[in-house]
């Protein structure tokens, strides 16, 4: 009798928790709900967020506030997030560099997957090779020609060691089976001035972030590192046409929460990204940035990052770099 007593106990009590759980997420949200990143203001994924962020505010009925987080790879927004209670009130706009840190960090304070809720990626993102306008390579086979004639002497720079940009680097010289050199600087703006200076040989980085310097005649991009050519840049070639199958950089952006957010809240949340992604200004906005505005399902942006996770990982060992 006592026996069947605490089994009723424990299913009263999950009953319970399980409606008040359910009552919770409906009256979902009453109050303001914060959105994190982990990257300088001004940068793609902090002009990304503030875009979206007033639209989502609009459909939750409550304000969305930008709250960045700069620093370590976008880990320290991604703990943060990860702490924080599972009641939709904070969220992370992601990015592709989340998979990277969980490749490059040998201890990070949340697991790169277990640790969050899935909710929609919003835009993926191609990166561009880019060369400055007075560089001898006209298009990117000009640079692997290069390469496998003077091993070790083709150079290229990236925001630091263990950046997307810097491992975008190293998969270029594994597929083309070339030797070369890397140049890591403090942040990606350096890189640039670099690479205007003649210091290094090319980057590979967003293609908003060299589209400025190209317009203005300082860069030339010798390929998208994509499958297809961006709209920003019609008359770039992609490296897939250029020979290189497979060479595809794309980053991207998207919503994530702590684990175990309610599956309500989760639904909710996607439904309204869907719904701002559909919005004229919003698909401009992220067209100018590079992007190609793209939501999914919970269940698909999860598999994005493990199979990111499972790919940066793998380049990180082909390649030797020490782990953080």
């Amino acid at each position: 009798m006592a026996v069947l007593k605490y089994v009723y106990g424990i299913a009263v009590g999950i009953a319970l928790s399980g409606a008040m759980q359910d009552g919770f997420a409906q009256s979902y949200p009453n109050r303001p709900v914060r959105m994190l990143h982990g990257f300088a203001a001004g940068a793609n994924v902090d002009t990304i967020a503030r875009v979206m962020a007033p639209e989502l505010g609009k459909l939750l009925g409550q304000t969305v506030l930008v709250d960045p987080q700069p620093g370590a790879g976008g880990t320290i927004a991604a703990a943060s997030v990860a702490r924080a209670k599972p009641d939709g009130y904070t969220l992370l706009m992601g990015t592709g560099s989340h998979s990277v840190a969980g490749a490059l960090y040998e201890q990070l304070p949340y697991d790169t997957e277990k640790s969050f809720s899935t909710i929609s990626t919003v835009t993926f993102f191609a990166f561009a090779v880019t060369a400055s306008a007075g560089s001898k390579y006209r298009n990117l086979n000009d640079l692997i020609a290069a390469a496998r004639a003077n091993p070790g002497h083709v150079n290229y720079g990236s925001s630091g060691s263990g950046s997307t940009n810097h491992l975008a680097g190293e998969v270029l010289a594994k597929m083309t089976n070339t030797q070369m050199v890397h140049v890591p600087y403090k942040g990606f703006a350096p890189a640039l001035t670099a690479l205007l200076a003649g210091e290094i040989d090319f980057v590979v980085g967003s293609a908003s972030s060299v589209l400025g310097n190209v317009k203005a005649g300082k860069m030339r991009v010798l390929a998208m590192a994509a499958p297809r050519r961006w709209s920003g840049m019609p008359d770039v070639p992609t490296s897939f046409e250029q020979g290189l199958n497979g060479y595809d950089m794309s980053s991207w952006a998207g919503l994530m929460a702590p684990a175990e957010l309610p599956r309500t809240i989760v639904d909710r949340l996607n439904s309204d990204t869907q719904k701002v992604l559909q919005i004229a200004s919003i698909k401009a906005t992220f067209e100018e940035l590079g992007g190609e505005p793209r939501g999914s399902t919970p269940a698909e942006m999860s598999a994005l990052i493990s199979s990111e996770l499972q790919r940066w990982t793998q380049v990180v060992n082909d390649a030797k770099i020490p782990k953080l």
